[in-house]
């Protein structure tokens, strides 16, 4: 999700230290005229330059496709060479330099710019007890480790028929991102019997496993109270120590290499644990008092938090606050967010229908009061690292303070109202996102979505370049007052088939982004200047978008209880002068959008955003002859009497399947 940002923004420094390989002539040269093919027959779609054409000039997009027939000319033919002989030997041709070069030799901070974070539910809490929440969430968590570690999760099937590749689940537990100069890298640890905990200021270890199998949630609820009831302080400079983990990443290795030396104990029970768990003393979630505002704070916990409350090297960190609500954030190296995704449904339903709450709110089953305390941490931090600590905590509520989030259900109408017209529910969504990024910006942009190509095998993502020549003739016919209805909605159409066409190609491999990546790797290890290259790495991508699948649906019964489906999730935008929107169909009748920006653009605004996307998704509905309604109530009220302004706090009335907080 949050990959476009480290897209654009990574710097390769390269150093050639692969072996050399004898191969004869003849193959040498079959090998590149099989590359020049490739090339040729790939370029001739002009894919790229029909990509740009929407967002440049005439006169930059002459010069653009002349710089594009030259590097067909001169270089593209050697370069593709090489990538042909990758691609023989490796696994998968982009995906390894993909980890590599976007994140691990990112110095950039992980907080906003590299990690996402994942909600609750949205309308219902299953229990306002803390403690118990976090014993059932991690329980839920550890029983899907168990089940993957025993290869008892199926794989995710595309339209039911062909498996995709599951490489990218190894990594969920038991993982950190270490911190190096120059370059990270992503440690695994096979197995780990523990969690780390974070509650104020305060750092412990907590034992997850006994000799005979993995706590129950009612222990684990039990030894989550004993850290919130434990009255001990925080040490000096111990409750800011994790802003180090948001700092810049060659500064963070400096310091980790001391904190290494005099800290060894805490800081390996805090990496090798299987994740992290932050206990907030603050309560977050939909309120009805301010539901709107209420909702963009708790995206902002969940992205950035305090700074210094989220170990963010983890795979992920579980984030229970103090009023029971739940939330991930997640670092992007490992995986892409359809893992982070999968794992995060199961626990939801897991925690809330199977293992379910007491009438008490407290988890189910008796306390083992044999456990032992969990184990406070304890950081002997010399007087040198003081100072690291102090400046990482300045950069982190920087960086914090800095992004605007904004998160609304809109509940006009969601899935089921796309489907009747057989429309792709993406694909309308996306040209919408079009519509709405015009009216706020008066002006077409390079448009980011993300898309799996976990067809291959470790494939991770391609990019969908939305922003198309047929998406730009729609728009500008919603904003010509002398296009009709029938010819705006058959520029829709046809908008909607493109997309749905560069979907397809890029989830098969044919997308331009990761090969022309690939290739500009390929032309830093050779010190070859390429024009051409140099200006593809150089966009912007100042809207970048990402729909959250739901993976498993029959986890949930949505029709019973409509309020139990998850409110998606978010990222930070990718350009300084860009958006960041997500969303997810919460059902069949609600759709949740994610806006970030940052505050110090005067550009961007996502409340704005928000409006123009809630307008452009009703008027595109009014298209149809049954989304005509759908415009007359959206410019007031809807049919239960919610404005923009003030969003539903409950859907249709469901009874909640547990003790649970409704609002």
């Amino acid at each position: 999700m949050a990959e476009a940002h480290q897209a654009v923004g990574f710097r390769p420094s390269l150093t050639s230290d692969a072996g050399e390989v004898e191969l004869s002539a003849p193959m040498l040269q079959e090998i590149y005229l099989s590359g020049l093919r490739s090339w040729k027959r790939h370029l001739s779609r002009f894919w790229y330059l029909e990509s740009v054409r929407p967002v440049l000039s005439d006169e930059d997009f002459d010069w653009t496709a002349a710089l594009a027939r030259e590097f067909l000319r001169l270089q593209a033919s050697l370069l593709q060479w090489y990538l042909q002989l990758k691609s023989w030997w490796a696994s998968n041709y982009v995906s390894d330099w993909w980890e590599e070069f976007v994140y691990l030799r990112s110095r950039n901070s992980l907080m906003v710019n590299s990690n996402y974070y994942m909600m609750d539910f949205l309308y219902v809490t299953p229990t306002p007890v803390q403690a118990a929440r976090a014993g059932n969430a991690v329980h839920a968590l550890l029983l899907y480790r168990h089940r993957l570690n025993r290869q008892e999760i199926l794989p995710t099937l595309l339209m039911g028929m062909r498996p995709l590749c599951s490489a990218q689940y190894e990594k969920i537990f038991n993982t950190t991102r270490i911190p190096g100069v120059h370059k990270d890298h992503i440690r695994h640890l096979r197995d780990s019997r523990h969690v780390a905990v974070f509650h104020r200021g305060r750092f412990f270890r907590l034992g997850t496993h006994t000799q005979s199998g993995l706590l129950s949630p009612r222990a684990l609820e039990q030894q989550f109270q004993r850290i919130l009831d434990d009255p001990s302080p925080a040490c000096p400079h111990e409750e800011h120590l994790a802003a180090l983990t948001a700092a810049p990443r060659d500064m963070w290795a400096q310091v980790r290499r001391s904190l290494k030396t005099q800290a060894q104990e805490a800081l390996e029970a805090v990496e090798g644990a299987a994740f992290f768990v932050s206990l907030d003393s603050e309560p977050a979630g939909l309120t009805r008092e301010d539901p709107a505002a209420s909702l963009d704070a708790y995206a902002h916990a969940l992205l950035a938090g305090s700074g210094h409350d989220r170990w963010f090297d983890k795979s992920f960190s579980l984030i229970v606050f103090s009023n029971g609500k739940l939330g991930l954030s997640v670092e992007h190296s490992w995986a892409d967010c359809p893992i982070s995704g999968h794992m995060w449904e199961f626990t939801l339903a897991t925690e809330c229908f199977q293992l379910g709450y007491a009438a008490d709110g407290h988890c189910k089953g008796h306390p083992d009061l044999s456990l032992p305390q969990p184990q406070r941490l304890h950081w002997d931090l010399p007087d040198k690292i003081h100072l690291s600590i102090s400046l990482a905590l300045r950069g982190a509520k920087t960086l914090s303070g800095n992004i605007d989030c904004h998160v609304f259900p809109f509940s006009h109408f969601g899935k089921s109202f796309i489907k009747r017209w057989h429309l792709s529910s993406d694909s309308f969504i996306q040209m919408a996102l079009q519509l709405a990024y015009f009216r706020d910006r008066g002006q077409f942009c390079l448009t980011y979505e993300s898309t799996m190509t976990r067809l291959f095998l470790e494939g991770r993502t391609e990019t969908v370049r939305s922003c198309t020549r047929e998406a730009c003739n729609f728009v500008r016919a919603m904003e010509d007052k002398e296009k009709t209805d029938p010819q705006c909605l058959a520029l829709f159409r046809l908008a909607v088939d493109k997309h749905q066409a560069l979907l397809k190609a890029a989830m098969s491999g044919q997308g331009v982004d990761r090969h022309l990546f690939a290739l500009y790797i390929v032309s830093q290890f050779l010190h070859l200047q390429s024009p051409f290259l140099d200006q593809v790495h150089s966009e912007q991508w100042q809207l970048a978008t990402s729909q959250i699948p739901v993976q498993q649906i029959h986890l949930f019964d949505v029709h019973s209880y409509p309020d139990y489906v998850s409110s998606g999730g978010g990222f930070g935008p990718a350009d300084d002068h860009g958006y960041g929107v997500s969303y997810i169909f919460m059902g069949d009748d609600v759709i949740t959008f994610h806006i970030s920006s940052k505050k110090s653009s005067t550009r961007t605004d996502s409340h704005r955003l928000g409006q123009h996307i809630e307008d452009a998704l009703l008027d595109v509905a009014a298209l149809f002859q049954e989304g005509q309604r759908l415009k007359r109530r959206g410019l007031g009220e809807d049919d239960s009497g919610h404005s923009r302004d003030s969003l539903p706090c409950h859907t249709r009335g469901s009874r909640a399947p547990t003790t649970a907080t409704n609002f």
